[in-house]
């Protein structure tokens, strides 16, 4: 009698979901395209090469599909024990970026490759270390946490936010809290707890924010408050502070059902939406591709999403299931965070849109995010 083969003895590559790298794929193209599209004219004029930024992203997204792969081949069942190292290795790293990184935009998160072409952020592999650091502390309480084990979970990520604000960096510390916040919800960890912490998570935001007025010192940059004020109020500083927002509505309006087609934004080719192809790469896509390319965007984002969630709950490894859940926090909440300050529904802040954003080192974790996915994916029938 011949008895079917074992699963656990089969290749786990035939139960990877391999759609999932196929999506990211296809939206690395269209943010290559879009990456030529908002700098081309700009650079023409400088008498620079028009496809400048738009070649330095294809190179980001070869390393990254290379990582991807790296990420699905190697058993992420090993990633676990290296996962406290990795988290420690990082947050010496944005220790380091504080005293000798470069300064950009008044933060000071990078560190700069020799030829000052390429620049490395810490913050954006941080973001990997503490999701599989995190995966790997509440997988370990077995689902379930007391508030003794989700007060050390607060800690793994207070580092990083401290750490960050140093810099300081808001956008990339609402990150963290999203991905604290979706780990430790499907963790197990009490609705009471989660409610009492976003209480005083509000409190705190509130008090920064009024710091100054209580008599204290003032603990958001002027640009952060400025950003907050014109979210408030759109007619504030119409030419400072609301420039990007209005700049952003109108390109994103111009596009209409069916946009002005590529190279052809209004917009866009005059240069008038600052940081296009990088935080407000979305607005390109608005003003070319209008309703059906918006559409289409959302739908790819939607499937990616949808896929991980699955993934996730497939998993018969707690670790893995937690380790899915951070990815697909930390990607929902930036798609929907870049999109929506794009649109006047979102405070502005400095977060990439994921695949499709101007940058290596984003370009290159959201590739690994992905491939820690497939992996997962792929070994979701072994024991």
């Amino acid at each position: 009698m011949n008895l079917p083969l074992r699963k656990e003895l089969r290749s786990p590559l035939r139960y990877a979901d391999y759609s999932l790298g196929l999506v990211a794929v296809v939206l690395s193209a269209i943010g290559v395209a879009l990456n030529y599209s908002s700098t081309w004219r700009i650079l023409e004029f400088n008498g620079q090469d028009p496809a400048t930024f738009a070649k330095r992203q294809v190179l980001f997204v070869v390393i990254g599909i290379v990582v991807m792969l790296a990420a699905a081949f190697l058993d992420y069942r090993l990633y676990r024990d290296f996962a406290n190292s990795a988290y420690l290795v990082v947050m010496l790293a944005l220790v380091g970026v504080l005293f000798f990184g470069v300064e950009r935009n008044g933060a000071r998160a990078w560190y700069e490759l020799p030829g000052q072409t390429f620049q490395i952020q810490p913050a954006e592999f941080a973001k990997v270390a503490v999701i599989v650091a995190l995966a790997a502390f509440v997988a370990n309480q077995g689902g379930h946490l007391r508030l003794v084990t989700l007060s050390n979970a607060y800690l793994m990520l207070a580092v990083p936010l401290g750490l960050i604000y140093l810099q300081p960096d808001l956008g990339t510390m609402l990150v963290f809290v999203a991905i604290g916040m979706g780990v430790l919800l499907v963790a197990g960890a009490q609705l009471k707890h989660i409610f009492v912490t976003s209480l005083i998570g509000v409190v705190v935001v509130v008090a920064m924010f009024n710091s100054d007025n209580l008599g204290g010192p003032a603990l958001l940059r002027q640009t952060q408050e400025q950003r907050l004020t014109a979210f408030l109020d759109p007619g504030f500083d119409l030419l400072g502070a609301s420039y990007n927002i209005n700049q952003s509505q109108i390109a994103i309006g111009a596009g209409g059902l069916r946009g002005q087609g590529w190279l052809q934004g209004t917009q866009t080719n005059l240069n008038l939406v600052p940081e296009q192809e990088t935080d407000f790469i979305f607005t390109a896509l608005g003003e070319e591709f209008g309703f059906v390319g918006v559409s289409l965007l959302l739908l790819l984002y939607a499937y990616m999403l949808a896929r991980i969630w699955f993934i996730a709950r497939a998993s018969n490894d707690l670790f893995g299931a937690f380790a899915c859940v951070g990815a697909l926090s930390m990607l929902t909440f930036q798609i929907f965070q870049n999109i929506g300050m794009t649109m006047g529904i979102m405070p502005i802040t400095g977060i990439p849109l994921p695949f499709l954003s101007h940058g290596g080192s984003s370009t290159v974790v959201a590739f690994g995010l992905i491939g820690l996915v497939i992996n997962v994916s792929a070994r979701r029938h072994l024991t």
